[in-house]
């Protein structure tokens, strides 16, 4: 019930979720695909993603302006923008029509994201209760969905273009339900108050690392499933399927458990998870082992990541947050921008399998992070 409570506050702003769910389940289950389309080995297709976060990172000076100057209509624009994106990389045959379309995805994405997030914080705050697990889960169950009906279209024989505009056609649709009303804020009262910048960065801290195992099984379960497994093209669609699941799982039993345990519990229980996933993904023999491993990396990074963007939004005064959120929205992004760096040249010299273990050991930075960030908050509830 909580849930579904959640969901009825921020329908608007949850279609934003499930727009980027529905888009970037979709790429994750064509990682394959796209990477033989362009004839690209591990280390040119780790840089060539590269093109999305330096799209995103974009966004941190693009998305203020964009969302004054739009308001009401800001969320439903920004969706159309990333569905238009999304026509190109099933078009590219070659590396750098494949990096524009990357830029041109990660600047849709970026604006609809953040918009997104921060419409779910500016509710929050107005309700007073948390909604950001509730949404982060529609974008889970959206992703999941789209990554076993595009695992499913492709053995179908349907090509990356005939699916990449089904569902631009179907993220058009959605957009015309996401007008939702932007609490105004003038110049006057960003002035008054300043942004505390600690708080910002140790949020932001913790969102990179929860995107980063994210990313990692977004882009490269159905590659490590089919080739270091030997699965075909379904059962490598499952791996970023099995993540889209267990994530929704554990983000809408987050919603319901939030404020029974401490953020830093939650933290550190979730990232513990995570590397254990990612040790047992980075040991598994066969393709059903690794959908356990990832199943509970998904579990445990599920909530990591809105928890801090709700801390975030929670913590800094009302003038600031939609620059807040934006902020910690691209420090995370660039997650996106290390993790095809990172797994790219980690596999290419050491193989998959090493990849994964290292992603495990990077999980554990963030309990130390939420510690941080709950001594930083308390000097900071008590300063003039």
């Amino acid at each position: 019930m909580a849930v579904l409570s959640a969901l009825r506050l921020s329908r608007r702003a949850a279609l934003g979720f499930v727009a980027m769910g529905v888009l970037w389940g979709s790429f994750a289950a064509q990682v394959p695909v796209l990477k033989a389309q362009i004839g690209a080995d591990d280390a040119v297709f780790g840089l060539l993603l590269l093109g999305s976060p330096l799209g995103l990172l974009a966004t941190l000076w693009l998305v203020p302006l964009f969302d004054r100057r739009l308001g009401a209509l800001s969320l439903p624009i920004a969706a159309l923008a990333v569905a238009l994106a999304y026509l190109v990389p099933g078009l590219a045959t070659g590396p750098w029509v494949f990096l524009a379309a990357m830029i041109g995805l990660g600047l849709g994405s970026g604006l609809l994201d953040i918009v997104s997030n921060a419409r779910v914080s500016e509710l929050e705050a107005r309700h007073n209760r948390s909604l950001m697990n509730a949404n982060h889960g529609m974008f889970s169950v959206a992703y999941a969905v789209s990554a076993v009906a595009t695992g499913f279209a492709r053995e179908a024989g349907l090509s990356s273009a005939e699916i990449f505009s089904a569902l631009a056609l179907l993220v058009a649709c959605l957009s015309l339900g996401m007008r939702s009303e932007v609490t105004p804020v003038s110049d006057e009262e960003r002035r008054a108050v300043r942004l505390p910048w600690a708080i910002v960065l140790i949020c932001g801290g913790i969102v990179l690392l929860a995107f980063f195992v994210e990313a990692v099984v977004e882009s490269w379960s159905a590659l490590h499933i089919e080739r270091t497994l030997g699965g075909r093209a379904a059962e490598g669609a499952f791996g970023p399927a099995i993540l889209g699941l267990t994530m929704a799982l554990g983000r809408f039993s987050g919603q319901a458990i939030t404020g029974r345990f401490s953020d830093v519990s939650i933290i550190t229980l979730g990232a513990a998870m995570a590397c254990a996933g990612a040790f047992l993904a980075a040991i598994a023999g066969g393709p059903f082992l690794a959908y356990i491993g990832f199943g509970i990396m998904g579990l445990g990074v599920s909530v990591v990541g809105p928890m801090a963007l709700a801390l975030v939004g929670r913590l800094v005064p009302p003038a600031h947050r939609t620059s807040a959120v934006a902020r910690v929205n691209v420090m995370g992004f660039a997650a996106f921008l290390l993790a095809p760096l990172v797994m790219g040249q980690v596999s290419d010299a050491y193989g998959l399998r090493v990849a994964f273990a290292v992603v495990g050991a990077l999980a554990l930075i963030a309990p130390v992070l939420a510690l941080m960030l709950r001594a930083r908050s308390a000097s900071y509830a008590q300063s003039p």
